[in-house]
C-alpha cells in the first residue's frame, strides 16, 4: 500500500513539501500515531498550534456540542455566542481596554494588523524587522527577513517596508559584549529615522516579541520597553506578532505579558483555534474605534467551531494552571538543554529560550552555523520517534515546541535521545 507521502506527491505540488514524510492516523496527548504504527513523541505540536497536545478531548467535546447548532453562518453577515464569547475572553485577559478582530491565519491577522496602523495613523511606513517571520501572503511576506526563499520571484512587494537589525545578544548585529552595550539595537533608530524615513511618516513598528523562525531568540525586555518608547514618541503603532509566542507559549496568555510591555496592536494565531484555524487581531480600543466598516472584512473569521475550541483552549489552561507548567518544565528543558551544552561545547553553541519556546543552535567545531548537523539531528531524532523542527536564517537550530501539558517524564525522553544523537553524530 502506498504511504500517504507517495500519494501526495502524485497530487501536490512540491510546495506542499513537509518537514517529515510521516502520514498521521491519530494523535493523543504528547504523542502521534503513523499509519505504519509508530508513536511518535510530537515536539512540533502542529508548529505551536497544539498547545494543549494532540486531541484534547475536552475540546473535541466543545467542537461536537458546536456542531449541533450551526458549522458557519458569516461574520459579516450575523453574530453568534461562541464568536462574541470568545472576543469578551481575549478582552479579558489582555487587560478590558481593548477589542478583537477575527480572521483565520497568522499571515492574514499580520495584513490587518499592517491596514488598521495605516489606515488609523495615516501614514505609510513600516519598519520590520531582519530574520523575522511573518507569513506568506504579499504585505506578511514583505516585512518576512528570515529568508530569500520566501520572496523570490514574487517582486514588487508591498512598498514602504525598511529594516532594523532585531536584538540578538548572542550574535549581536552591532558586534556588542552582551551586558556591556549601549543599547545599539535602540539606537539603530535615530539612523533609520534620520536617512531612511521620517518618524512621522511611520505607521507601525511590527516585531515579534519572541524571534520564532528567525532562531528562536527571546530579546532582554529593555528592548521591547525601547520600541515601546520610541513609539510613543512619535506616535507609531507598535505591533507585536504573537502568532507563535501567544496563548501560553512563553509562560503567559501573550508574551507582552511575560516582558511586561504592551502593544498597541497584537496578532494572534496558531494556537488560539484550539486546532482549528483561527487569528485575531487585538488592540486598544481607542485604535480599534477609528477603524469603521468595511476598512477590512472576510468570510470565514471567527468560524462558530474555531471559537468555541478557543474558549475552551483558553479555560483548560487557566483551570489547569498551565502557563505554570509552561514556565517550571520550560526552565527544566532549558537545564537538560545546558546540560548537553556542557557536554558537547565544540557542537552546541546556545542554548535559549522562554516558558516552552526553547531552542538550542548547532555549530561546528569552528564556531560557524552548521545546518548538517542540524537537520541530521532532526532526522536522526524521528528516526526514534521524536518529531522535532528546525529554525533560524542560518539553519542550525533545533526548536522544541512541547505542549503546555508536557511532564519531566516526555522532557527526559526527549533529552536522552538528543544525547543519543549527539555522542553518535560527533564521535
Amino acid at each position: 500500500m502506498n504511504t500517504m507521502y507517495e500519494r501526495c506527491k502524485k497530487v501536490m505540488p512540491a510546495v506542499a513539501n513537509r518537514a517529515t514524510s510521516l502520514g498521521i492516523v491519530d494523535g493523543e496527548g504528547c504523542y502521534v500515531y503513523t499509519e505504519e504504527g509508530r508513536k511518535v513523541l510530537d515536539f512540533a505540536s502542529g508548529v505551536a498550534v497544539n498547545n494543549l497536545g494532540n486531541k484534547n478531548p475536552e475540546v473535541v467535546e466543545a467542537i461536537k456540542e458546536q456542531l449541533n447548532t450551526m458549522i458557519h453562518v458569516g461574520h459579516n453577515v450575523v453574530y453568534n455566542e461562541s464568536y462574541v464569547k470568545l472576543a469578551e475572553k481575549l478582552v479579558e485577559v489582555t487587560g478590558g481596554d481593548t477589542m478583537v478582530y477575527f480572521s483565520n491565519s497568522g499571515a492574514e491577522v499580520n495584513d490587518g494588523a499592517m491596514k488598521l496602523a495605516k489606515y488609523v495613523t495615516k501614514r505609510p511606513g513600516i519598519i520590520a524587522f531582519r530574520n523575522s517571520f511573518h507569513g506568506r501572503t504579499i504585505g506578511a511576506m514583505s516585512i518576512t527577513g528570515s529568508s530569500s526563499a520566501y520572496r523570490k520571484f514574487y517582486e514588487p512587494l508591498m512598498p514602504s517596508v525598511y529594516w532594523a537589525d532585531y536584538a540578538n545578544c548572542h550574535h549581536c548585529p552591532f558586534f556588542q559584549e552582551e551586558g556591556k552595550c549601549q543599547m545599539e539595537c535602540i539606537k539603530q533608530f535615530d539612523s533609520i529615522f534620520a536617512k531612511q524615513i521620517d518618524p512621522e511618516c511611520v505607521a507601525a513598528i511590527i516585531v515579534e516579541p519572541v524571534q520564532g523562525e528567525g532562531g528562536y531568540i527571546p530579546p532582554k525586555r529593555e528592548f521591547l520597553k525601547g520600541l515601546r518608547e520610541i513609539c510613543d514618541k512619535h506616535g507609531i503603532m507598535l505591533i507585536f506578532d504573537e502568532v507563535q509566542t501567544g496563548i501560553g507559549r512563553t509562560g503567559e496568555i501573550y508574551a507582552y505579558q511575560t516582558y511586561g510591555v504592551k502593544p498597541d496592536i497584537l496578532t494572534s494565531a496558531k494556537a488560539l483555534g484550539g486546532g482549528i484555524p483561527l487569528a485575531a487581531i487585538i488592540a486598544k480600543k481607542e485604535i480599534m474605534e477609528k477603524w469603521p466598516a468595511g476598512a477590512h472584512g472576510g468570510t470565514f473569521g471567527g468560524n462558530p467551531l474555531a471559537c468555541a475550541a478557543g474558549l475552551k483552549t483558553l479555560e483548560i489552561i487557566e483551570r489547569d494552571n498551565l502557563l505554570d507548567n509552561a514556565k517550571k518544565q520550560g526552565k527544566y528543558m532549558r537545564d537538560k538543554l545546558i546540560e548537553l551544552m556542557a557536554k558537547y561545547p565544540s557542537r552546541i553553541g546556545d542554548v535559549r529560550g522562554v516558558g516552552l519556546m526553547n531552542a538550542m543552535e548547532l555549530i561546528s567545531p569552528d564556531g560557524q552555523p552548521d545546518a548538517k548537523l542540524t537537520a541530521d539531528i532532526k532526522q536522526k531524532a524521528l528516526e526514534k520517534n521524536l518529531m522535532l523542527l528546525t529554525c533560524g536564517s542560518d539553519h542550525n537550530v533545533v526548536r522544541f515546541i512541547a505542549p503546555l501539558i508536557v511532564s519531566e517524564k516526555e522532557i527526559d525522553i526527549a533529552m536522552s535521545i538528543i544525547d543519543e544523537i549527539m555522542a553518535e553524530l560527533t564521535k
